[in-house]
C-alpha cells in the first residue's frame, strides 16, 4: 500500500466519522438505531472498512454500545445515565477551572465576559437553542484554558454524550439566569487567581445541574 493510498484511506475514515457523528449528534440516526457496517457504508457512500472503523469511533466515545444479536446501536441515554455522566463532569470542570485559573491572562478573561454578555442577551430574547450553544462555547473556552489535552478529550466526550440525550430530554428557558449568575461567578473565581476557588466555583455549577437531574429523574 503506498503512502498516497494510506492517507486517502485515512481521510475517509475519518470524513465517514465525522458524518456519522454528527447525524447521531443531530438525531438523523434515533437511539436504538442499528449501525450495521453495510447500512452504514450505504449511508455514508464509503466502502465497508471506513464504515467499520467510524461505527468503533462511535462506540468508544459512547454514542453507540454493543447489544447482544444486534451489534452496534445508537446509544439510548437515560436520565440515569445522564446523572452518571454529571457526577464524573462535577470533578472534571472543577478541574479544569482550576487549572485554568493559574494560567489565563486578562486578555482570556475579558472573552470569557464578552461570551457571557453575547449569553446574557439570548437570555434576555429567550432563544434556547443559543443558550446551550452558547454554554458549550463557555466551558469549551475553560477546558481550552486549561491546557491539559487529555482534560480536554475526556470532557468533550462526556460533552457530547451529553448532547445526545439532551435530545430526549426538555429543554427549558428556565435555568438559564441561573446559568447566567453561575457563569459570573465561575469567571470572577477565574479571575481572581485562586485555583480553589476557582475549583469550587466550576464544581458548584456543574453540582447544582446534577441535583436537578436527579430531582427529576426521581419526580419521573
Amino acid at each position: 500500500m503506498t503512502t498516497e493510498t494510506s492517507g486517502r484511506e485515512q481521510g475517509l475514515a475519518e470524513r465517514a466519522y465525522l458524518n456519522l457523528r454528527t447525524a447521531i449528534l443531530e438525531h438523523e440516526l434515533a437511539p436504538g438505531t442499528r449501525l450495521s457496517v453495510p447500512n452504514v457504508a450505504e449511508r455514508l457512500g464509503v466502502s465497508r472498512s471506513p464504515a467499520r472503523e467510524a461505527i468503533a469511533r462511535i462506540t468508544y466515545e459512547g454514542l453507540a454500545h454493543f447489544e447482544p444479536n444486534k451489534g452496534a446501536v445508537v446509544a439510548d441515554l437515560n436520565a440515569e445515565s445522564l446523572v452518571e455522566i454529571y457526577e464524573v463532569r462535577e470533578a472534571l470542570e472543577g478541574l479544569a477551572c482550576r487549572l485554568a485559573s493559574q494560567r489565563m491572562n486578562r486578555d482570556d478573561v475579558a472573552g470569557l465576559r464578552e461570551l457571557l454578555s453575547q449569553h446574557t442577551a439570548a437570555a434576555e430574547a429567550g432563544e434556547v437553542e443559543l443558550h446551550y450553544e452558547l454554554d458549550m462555547r463557555f466551558h469549551a473556552r475553560i477546558r481550552e484554558l486549561a491546557g491539559n489535552t487529555r482534560l480536554t478529550t475526556q470532557l468533550e466526550l462526556l460533552q457530547q454524550q451529553i448532547r445526545l440525550a439532551m435530545y430526549t430530554t426538555h429543554r427549558s428557558p428556565g435555568g438559564m439566569p441561573l446559568a447566567l449568575t453561575e457563569h459570573r461567578r465561575i469567571i470572577d473565581a477565574l479571575e481572581s487567581g485562586d485555583p480553589v476557588l476557582a475549583e469550587a466555583a466550576g464544581r458548584s455549577h456543574i453540582a447544582r445541574l446534577l441535583r436537578d437531574l436527579s430531582s427529576a429523574d426521581r419526580a419521573g
